[in-house]
């Protein structure tokens, strides 16, 4: 199906199962520990063996020597895998450093060996074995440091001017020029990296923690250099993952190369402390931005440029795209810069791009309605833009964010804010309420599904798509259902598996929306199949309650499968309404902190996020991601950092002893409104998404916050008590 004009009345407009509080239909699976995960699928591969990976001692430089004797010897060893007897391996598309090293190596803590036993224990055990000579050479491993060589934009990411920014900021009434940090950072999913493998014959079955299925086989078959075909990946339950299981990582390619060595399934899981340098993590950005107002405080001119690091053919962290839509200015220039660093591959993490970069803008902003004298509220919905502001002829499909900044206003108590920092204390605690606007773009990717109609009436849904713990299996049984005139349990939905069409898979923000898009789209034709079958015109007929009705006539759907299952399978594909109109999802962010006068310690109180993401398929499962996303901005605002040992580049605090998590017992009281926000230019669900939203923009809100509780401003994250200490206004 080609969606290329803006979608009309259809049936998922009935709502009658689409957009309610429906519960997870795969809950109780996963609450009873009957949703089997990536290294749990005993019966499926018996008798594994497993893997212990042994990572580089070393950031750069060069395996001079390697002695794997003593480890083969050890008890219950049946192999250890290295680059030198694994046999001539590729390198995926999305991958950035080999993920078997040797004899180079790229990143501290990259695979440079798998020692294979019988049992966990025997193979950790016999890990320590082996012995490693390195040649260490001279890596780069700060950003700060590497900053001044780096002058010029990558090749394909060049910068963004409209207007003449310099002039207009020499003229500009009010002004703020100002530089801001985020730390690098680490998923930190609670599910490892955990993957476990099977060969019959020259095919390989992987049972992986991955998001994008398709990805994952194109890559593994490229690295193994097999055809993708006799390649199948399974990954129907993941324990988060957050754009670190976005690619083929170690895991599932060390136990491939195992099981195919030993001819017989192995698993391989990478320990806690690996993950952080063995895997992805969000780069360290140092943001400098500028902005101006005319003397009545709207924006004239506003440049943002962001440093980030990465290995040699890496990609930058693109933190400046959201100042390219989210206010007003006629003068405008945005710019990347990317250093070579040494230290682990950097790619998407919790929202890449607009988290990060929300973090420093937002921010900016409250700093600069400060200048101007203007409420930090105000200052933005004065600044607002119904339009594209660098192509004013393409306007926002929609975009509330005044409502959503209004209707958080009023529901927060904005109105009884101080707007001299300092001024409000509840005991030992200073209080400041703080706000943020928050941007993520809709992104729109192809994704297909098949459908199939049982005599029993009954309905079964295919599709690669993943869950991620976000609710994938819901929102697509709900679409199935309301499509079809089905309840709910009713439709089975499969997940996660290779062998199905391929969808957009979970990342983006683009999950729910394009997924469910292309269930509507294999419903269609089965609609059509079941009409045919039955005697019916399809634009004419009506399905509820498991009947497909027309004027007088009517029929139970089983019927049409009376001889046998009814398969339809389409995609939806987009066109380019995408060029016409801008789409973009919002939200207001509203928070209060408490900061301890004695020790500047932090608390939040409580937050609130005003979503308007287009049509929410699931409210209590959008709810769910939303405060889960506002959870891990205060974890970006006030701990998440990976410490870089500049010296030996690697991170230091790579496990959840030393890197420090939120939850949401943290804070008493979230909050959330979904604003009406249908939207027919996106897709034929109307709908958008809201996974990154609801963490775009929180970091910088809680900022805010202790901004007006103590009048102390920190513009380098995370803000820990000793940024705050030092400054804190005497105890009245």
């Amino acid at each position: 199906m080609k969606f290329d004009k803006p979608a009309g009345q259809n049936p998922i407009d009935q709502l009658k199962v689409v957009s309610q509080p429906h519960d997870r239909i795969d809950g109780r699976q996963k609450t009873t520990g009957t949703a089997h995960y990536a290294y749990e699928w005993h019966q499926q591969a018996p008798n594994a063996a497993y893997g212990y990976v042994v990572g580089s001692a070393i950031a750069k430089g060069r395996i001079t020597a390697l002695d794997i004797d003593a480890a083969k010897n050890a008890p219950g060893v049946l192999t250890v895998i290295t680059a030198s007897n694994a046999g001539a391996l590729g390198k995926g598309d999305k991958n950035t450093a080999t993920l078997l090293g040797g004899p180079t190596i790229e990143h501290y803590h990259q695979a440079v060996a798998l020692v294979v036993a019988e049992t966990f224990e025997q193979a950790r055990a016999a890990a320590s074995l082996v012995q490693v000579t390195y040649r260490r050479d001279k890596g780069a491993y700060s950003l700060t440091e590497a900053k001044p060589t780096v002058t010029q934009p990558p090749d394909d990411t060049p910068d963004k001017n409209v207007g003449d920014f310099e002039a207009a900021f020499a003229a500009a009434a009010v002004k703020l020029d100002a530089t801001y940090t985020t730390p690098d950072q680490s998923h930190m999913a609670m599910e490892p990296h955990a993957s476990m493998a099977v060969w019959e014959g020259d095919r390989v079955t992987v049972w992986t923690s991955n998001q994008m299925i398709a990805w994952c086989r194109a890559d593994l078959a490229t690295t193994l250099k097999i055809a993708p075909e006799n390649v199948r990946i399974l990954s129907p339950y993941i324990g988060g993952g957050f754009g670190g299981k976005l690619f083929l990582r170690s895991d599932a390619l060390l136990a491939a190369l195992a099981a195919r060595a030993v001819q017989r399934p192995v698993k391989v899981m990478l320990s806690r402390p690996a993950i952080a340098n063995n895997t992805t993590h969000r780069p360290a950005t140092l943001q400098h931005i500028r902005i101006g107002t005319d003397s009545a405080g709207k924006i004239t001119a506003i440049a943002h440029d962001s440093w980030s690091g990465n290995l040699p053919g890496g990609t930058p962290e693109t933190a400046v795209q959201q100042t390219e839509l989210l206010y007003a200015g006629a003068n405008r220039h945005t710019g990347l810069r990317l250093a070579t660093l040494d230290l682990p591959e950097g790619n998407a993490m919790r929202a890449p791009g607009e988290a990060p970069g929300l973090m420093a803008l937002e921010i900016a902003i409250d700093e600069l309605a400060e200048k101007a004298g203007i409420d930090p509220v105000e200052f933005r919905i004065l600044n607002d833009t119904q339009v594209d502001p660098a192509n004013p002829q393409r306007p926002f499909s929609r975009r509330q964010l005044i409502e959503c900044l209004r209707t958080g206003a009023e529901q927060f108590g904005w109105k009884d804010r101080h707007t001299t920092p300092g001024q409000v204390q509840d005991g030992r605690w200073r209080v400041g309420i703080g706000v943020a606007a928050g941007f993520r773009n809709n992104l729109l990717e192809k994704s297909a599904a098949r459908v199939h109609l049982d005599a029993d009436g009954k309905v079964t849904v295919e599709t690669d798509m993943t869950d991620i713990g976000t609710g994938s299996y819901t929102i697509i049984a709900q679409t199935a259902a309301e499509m079809l005139g089905l309840p709910l349990e009713k439709v089975a939905v499969h997940l996660g598996d290779s062998s199905f069409p391929v969808s957009a898979g979970s990342g983006g923000q683009w999950g729910a929306n394009t997924s469910t898009a292309g269930v509507y789209a294999a419903c269609i034709k089965l609609r059509e199949a079941i009409a045919a079958k039955l005697g019916f015109d399809p634009d004419q007929a009506q399905f509820s309650d498991g009947k497909i009705t027309s004027g007088t006539q009517s029929a139970n759907l089983a019927e049409a499968a009376a001889n046998g299952r009814l398969t339809a399978e389409d995609s939806i594909e987009f066109g380019d309404l995408a060029k016409q109109y801008q789409q973009s999802t919002f939200a207001g962010h509203f928070v209060e902190v408490g900061v301890d006068s004695d020790t500047g310690e932090v608390r939040v109180r409580r937050m609130l996020a005003v979503c308007a993401a287009g049509r929410i398929l699931n409210p209590k499962t959008a709810r769910s991601q939303v405060i889960g996303a506002m959870t891990m901005g205060l974890g970006a605002a006030l701990m998440e950092e990976l410490a870089v040992d500049t010296r030996l580049g690697y991170f230091v605090n790579h496990d959840m002893a030393g890197y420090e998590v939120p939850v949401h017992a943290d804070i008493p009281e979230q909050k959330v409104i979904f604003l009406e926000d249908t939207d027919p230019i996106s897709s034929p669900m109307k709908a958008k998404g809201v996974g990154e939203l609801g963490l775009c923009g929180v970091g910088a809100a809680i900022a805010n916050a202790v901004y007006n509780a103590t009048g102390v401003r920190v513009r380098d994250y995370p803000i820990t008590l000793d940024k705050l200490i030092g400054s804190l206004p005497d105890v009245v």
